[in-house]
């Protein structure tokens, strides 16, 4: 590849990687912007090592993005935000959801017999 060309390339991934973070790391738009094809996007992630950090960094920032959504949300008094967070965030104080599973057959108990190591059965 000669000298021109590269610089050519790095200028695009430069763009492309301002297009990413305008589109909030969306690739279809943001390759659209800078006029290169989804599959040149992903060769360079496979290719190249500081592009793909680059994207990966993009990631932390569309998290950002979100996450400031969500606060934003339950600043509004948001319900479902509130209770999202909660589930997610503050599971050790016992904000979780838990699931009981009935295991019954036409609301008969199921008759297992518990084998013990010591070979003895409950």
């Amino acid at each position: 590849m000669n000298k021109v060309s590269k610089t050519n390339n790095d200028t695009i991934k430069k763009e492309m990687l301002a297009a990413l973070k305008e589109t909030l790391g969306v690739v279809a738009p943001a390759c659209e912007m800078v006029g290169i094809s989804r599959n040149t996007h992903y060769v360079w992630m496979k290719e190249d090592d500081e592009y793909k950090l680059a994207v990966d960094d993009l990631l932390e920032f569309q998290m950002d993005f979100v996450e400031s959504k969500l606060f934003s949300n339950i600043n509004n008094g948001d319900v479902s935000s509130t209770i999202f967070y909660l589930k997610t965030k503050a599971k050790k104080r016992g904000y979780f959801e838990k699931q009981e599973i009935d295991h019954t057959t036409n609301g008969k108990d199921i008759n297992a017999p518990i084998n013990w190591v010591d070979g003895s059965s409950e």
